[in-house]
């Protein structure tokens, strides 16, 4: 038996998300099926985490158990010939059998993409949020700094959530301006559904001036989702890497 670790890049834009869905078409179930392919075997894949429907990956990472001794090498060179162009196998390894893409994953960190302007590149339009108000960016990290820590963040998942716990620590919170666009960086070990999403529409709701720095506190501390700001759209999101 050998474990293989993937490194997977992804445009999620018209996709279902990570997870295998029924009458849907996610990332697993199209590259579960092209092993299936390559080594004759039906398999599943575990990841760091799911993506939802509509965001991105660079740096995904998942695993796979498998009894083929098909060469590393040319098993990524099979899946990257097999697999639709949206998706690339950037990374292929092999790893202890013990190895768990997701329970040993230490952090995660997402990048999201504003374009602060009227007008979106045609060229990063699937990658990029347009918000077309002047955003105050000193705001934002006042607002941001709120977030670093271990904290409860009931407040910024998903209102339906089921999860156990809310507590997370979020490690790094970074906001960057490089003319028109606008990156927040997030690195957390580990993130509720939507949490980085709800974050970033957040932070957009305090640099427009809607909310001030101090509500992110606020909204914390009372652990109320209506405290905090909108959803962000999910093709400004990228799951960069996944430290273990």
């Amino acid at each position: 038996m050998r474990n293989i670790k993937l490194t997977i890049q992804y445009d999620g834009t018209n996709y279902s998300g990570w997870q295998f869905q029924k009458n849907a078409r996610s990332i697993q179930a199209v590259i579960e099926e092209r092993i299936r392919r390559i080594t004759g075997k039906s398999t599943t894949l575990t990841a760091s985490g799911r993506t939802d429907a509509g965001v991105h990956a660079a740096g995904q990472v998942a695993n796979f158990k498998t009894n083929s001794q098909i060469r590393i090498e040319n098993l990524q060179k099979a899946l990257n010939t097999l697999l639709p162009k949206e998706i690339v196998i950037s990374r292929i390894e092999e790893v202890e059998l013990r190895f768990d893409s997701q329970r040993h994953a230490k952090s995660k960190l997402y990048r999201y993409t504003v374009y602060n302007s009227e007008f979106v590149d045609p060229f990063i339009r699937r990658f990029a949020s347009k918000c077309f108000y002047r955003l105050d960016v000193r705001r934002m990290r006042i607002a941001a700094g709120y977030l670093l820590g271990r904290h409860d963040f009931t407040a910024f998942r998903a209102k339906d959530s089921r999860e156990g716990t809310a507590v997370r620590a979020i490690k790094k919170i970074k906001i960057e301006k490089e003319s028109v666009l606008l990156y927040i960086y997030i690195e957390a070990n580990g993130f509720l559904y939507n949490m980085a999403r709800n974050i970033v529409g957040t932070l957009i709701e305090v640099g427009r001036g809607k909310m001030e720095p101090e509500y992110v506190k606020i909204a914390l501390l009372k652990k109320d989702r209506s405290r905090s700001g909108p959803t962000a759209p999910a093709k400004g999101l990228c799951l960069l890497r996944v430290r273990y």
